[in-house]
Parts: C-alpha cells; structure tokens; sequence
C-alpha cells in the first residue's frame, strides 16, 4: 500500500463535504452555553475519520481507533455504557483489525482499500453473530441500568453489522453506519435534553450520517472502477 499524505487526494466534493463537517461542528459548539471541549474534540476527529473511511483510506481506521477511545470516555459520563462498550470494546478493536485488513489488501499501488464482495456464508455468519451479540449485550445493559435501554441495544446491533462489514471491505459498511448515526442521533438528543453541552455530538452524527451517504456512493464507485481495471 502506497504511503503519502491523505490529504493530497481529497477531491473537490470531499473537501467542500469535510470543511462543511468541521464547521457545522464547531458552530454548534461554540453557540453552545455549556461548552465541552472533549466533545468538541471528539467531533473534529469523528468527522475527520469518516472522510478517510469513506475514500478506503486505512487512515480513516487509525482515526476511527482514536475517535473510540474519546467517545467511549465521553458515553461513560453520561452512563450511555451500551455506548462505552461498543466502541471501546467492538468498535476500537474491529478498527485494529479492520485496520490490518486494510494495510493487507490495497488497490494496487495505491493507499485505496481493494473493495470485497461478501459470500453467502459471510452474510449469514454476519446475521448469526450480530444476533449474539445483541441479545448478550442486551442483557448486560439491562444490568448496568444503561439510560435509553432500547435505543442502546438498537446500537449496538447497527454497529456490530457496520464494523463487521467494515472488516470485511463491503461498500454496504455504509449502510450499518448510516443506520447506527441514525440511532445516536436520537440517543444524543435524549442526552442534550438534560445537558446542552451534549449538543456538539448530536451535530457530529448529523454529520457522520452525511459523511457515511457518501460512502456507500463513493465505495461503490469504487467496485465499480476496480472491476473494470
């Protein structure tokens, strides 16, 4: 895989899509009366991953593990700890190996991901663990009395599937995650309701969602392209 700065490769649109991302975050934190900058923080690099995610970038992975650690740390605040868990414990680790898979199957010569085209068996395994996986999860948040208990559980569904696809280099990933910014969206304003200086993340996942439309369209450009070539 081709090493250079990821930057250099952004088009047009992604540029217009990722500045629009970083300013929609930080106008909504800055307008905020009770200002967290960790939130803040987590935002920026949230977004910043995504745009990497979205090109097959393995960047994005390494972002995507940085990003975890600050939001995990953040969903333990406001004991959203189907939150914590997912992302500490699924989503940082999937991103390591995501990450690996990544560095392993490169478009040629270049820093791009080789797209993958899931077997049947791939699928059915997919649904099979995510099953397991919710159903576990479902009763250790119960557990813990986690806030939103539905919607937490819904979570860690969605986000099983995307990081599962994510691992396997699937452009449907995308789905997962606009299905996952969803559900968070709607945790964070729950969570905003009582402390608007939850409101910054709330607008991340307005922007992750953006971010991840423009993956899905942009991964399957590009199974469409190395297919071709």
């Amino acid at each position: 895989m081709k090493l250079k700065n990821p930057f250099r490769d952004l088009t047009r649109f992604e540029w217009v899509l990722f500045l629009t991302s970083l300013m929609v975050v930080s106008l909504s934190f800055f307008l905020s009366k009770d200002q967290d900058v960790l939130n803040f923080i987590a935002s920026l690099i949230g977004v910043t991953a995504l745009i990497f995610v979205a090109k097959g970038f393995a960047f994005g992975q390494i972002l995507t593990i940085v990003f975890s650690t600050f939001y995990g740390y953040i969903s333990f605040h406001f004991h959203y700890y189907g939150e914590l868990i997912t992302y500490m414990f699924m989503t940082a680790p999937m991103a390591v190996a995501s990450l690996i898979s990544w560095i392993r199957h490169p478009y040629k010569d270049t820093q791009e991901v080789e797209v993958n085209k899931l077997t049947k068996r791939q699928w059915l395994m997919m649904v099979v663990y995510t099953a397991l996986v919710t159903a576990v999860m479902h009763v250790v948040l119960a557990y813990f009395q986690t806030a939103n208990l539905v919607f937490s559980t819904i979570s860690i569904a969605t986000s099983f599937v995307a990081v599962y696809l994510t691992f396997y280099r699937s452009p449907y990933y995308a789905v997962g995650y606009c299905a996952n910014d969803i559900v968070l969206i709607i945790l964070w304003v729950l969570a905003s309701i009582d402390d608007p200086s939850y409101l910054p993340v709330v607008f991340c996942f307005v922007m992750f969602f953006a971010n991840d439309l423009y993956g899905f369209v942009n991964w399957r450009r590009m199974e469409r392209r190395q297919k071709e070539k």
